[in-house]
C-alpha cells in the first residue's frame, strides 16, 4: 500500500517539476552561462570571458545611473504604497462611529481596485497626457488653481522624470494593497478591538497596537513584492519617458539597460550578466526585507 501511495505522488510531482525544469530552471541556468560569455545572440558559438562582464558592469556609467534610480524605487515605491494603503485600508475598516468602517466602503474598494484593471501599456499611455506639458490635466489643473508656476514639462525635466514615474507605479498598484489590507483588517478578532475602545484607545492607538501588529504578515509580503515591482519599472519607463532612458538618464533602469545591451547593440552576453546581477541583488534584498520586517514585528508585538 505504502509503495502504491510512493508511485502516485511520483507520478503526480514528475509533470510539473518537468516542465517547471525546462521553462524556468533550464533559462536561468542558460543565463549564468551566457554570462560568462560574449555571445552575440546571433552566432551559433560563445567565447567564454570569465567574469569579465561582470567588471564591465561597474566601469558602465549607464548601469551604474540604472541601480541608482532602481534603488531610488526601492525606497519610494514600497514605502510610498504601503502607506498609503495602510491609511485608506485603516479608514475603511477602523473609521465611522463604531468603528466597524465607513459607510459605502466596499465601493469605495472598488474605485480603489479601478487601476489594477488597467494594463501597463495603457496606464503609461494615459499618465503621458497627464504629464503632457502645453494641455496635459496636471499642468491645467495647476493653471486652474493659480499654481502656474509649478506648471513642468514633467517628463522631458531630469528633475522630475523619475518622480513622475514613480507617481504613476504608486498609483496603479495602491488600489490592490487597499484591498489587500482591508481583508487582512477585517480579520482582526472585534471583541480585541472592542476591548480596547472600551480601555479609552483612539483610532490611532488601536491602529498602531492592535491592526497592525495582527496584519504584519500582509504588510510582509506586500514589501516584497513591491520591491520586485520597482527593481522592474521596464514597461513604464519604456512607454512614458522620451528617448533611451529619459532626459540626461533620468529613468534609466537595469531592465531597460538589459533591453537595449540585448537587442539594440547585439551584447547577449554582457545583458545576460546584468540579469544575473539583478537576480541576486533582489534575491538579496528580498532576504533583508523579510528579516527587518520580521524584526519589526516582533518590536510592534
Amino acid at each position: 500500500m505504502r509503495h502504491g501511495k510512493y508511485r502516485f505522488l511520483i507520478g503526480a510531482l514528475a509533470p510539473p517539476l518537468l516542465l517547471y525544469g525546462v521553462f524556468v530552471v533550464s533559462p536561468y541556468a542558460q543565463a549564468f552561462y551566457l554570462a560568462l560569455t560574449d555571445w552575440d545572440g546571433l552566432s551559433a558559438e560563445a567565447r567564454l570571458v570569465g567574469l569579465a562582464n561582470f567588471t564591465d558592469l561597474w566601469g558602465d556609467p549607464l548601469f551604474l545611473a540604472a541601480l541608482r534610480n532602481n534603488a531610488f524605487l526601492l525606497l519610494a515605491v514600497p514605502t510610498a504604497t504601503i502607506a498609503l494603503a495602510l491609511f485608506f485600508a485603516a479608514c475603511l475598516t477602523l473609521g465611522g462611529r463604531r468603528r466597524r468602517g465607513v459607510r459605502g466602503s466596499g465601493l469605495y474598494r472598488i474605485v480603489y481596485f479601478f487601476p489594477q484593471l488597467l494594463s501597463v501599456a495603457i496606464l503609461g499611455v494615459l499618465f503621458q497626457f497627464v504629464y503632457t506639458p502645453g494641455n496635459g490635466l496636471l499642468n491645467g489643473l495647476l493653471d486652474a488653481v493659480g499654481l502656474d508656476a509649478l506648471q513642468r514639462s514633467w517628463l522631458a525635466d531630469p528633475a522630475t522624470a523619475l518622480p513622475a514615474v514613480t507617481a504613476v507605479m504608486v498609483w496603479s498598484a495602491v488600489g490592490f494593497y487597499v484591498v489587500l489590507f482591508t481583508a487582512a483588517m477585517e480579520s482582526v478578532p472585534a471583541d480585541i478591538v472592542e476591548a480596547a475602545v472600551l480601555d479609552g484607545a483612539g483610532n490611532l492607538t488601536v491602529f498602531r497596537r492592535i491592526t497592525l501588529p495582527l496584519v504584519w504578515d500582509s504588510v510582509q509580503v506586500a514589501y516584497v513584492y513591491l520591491g520586485i515591482l520597482a527593481l522592474d519599472g521596464f514597461a513604464l519607463v519604456q512607454i512614458m519617458t522620451v528617448g533611451p532612458g529619459g532626459p540626461d538618464n533620468a529613468t534609466e533602469v537595469i531592465g531597460l539597460t538589459l533591453y537595449r545591451a540585448a537587442f539594440t547593440y547585439g551584447e547577449f552576453g554582457y545583458a545576460s550578466a546584468m540579469g544575473v546581477t539583478l537576480f541576486f541583488i533582489t534575491l538579496t534584498l528580498t532576504a533583508l526585507a523579510l528579516r527587518a520586517t520580521k524584526r519589526e514585528r516582533v518590536e510592534l508585538a
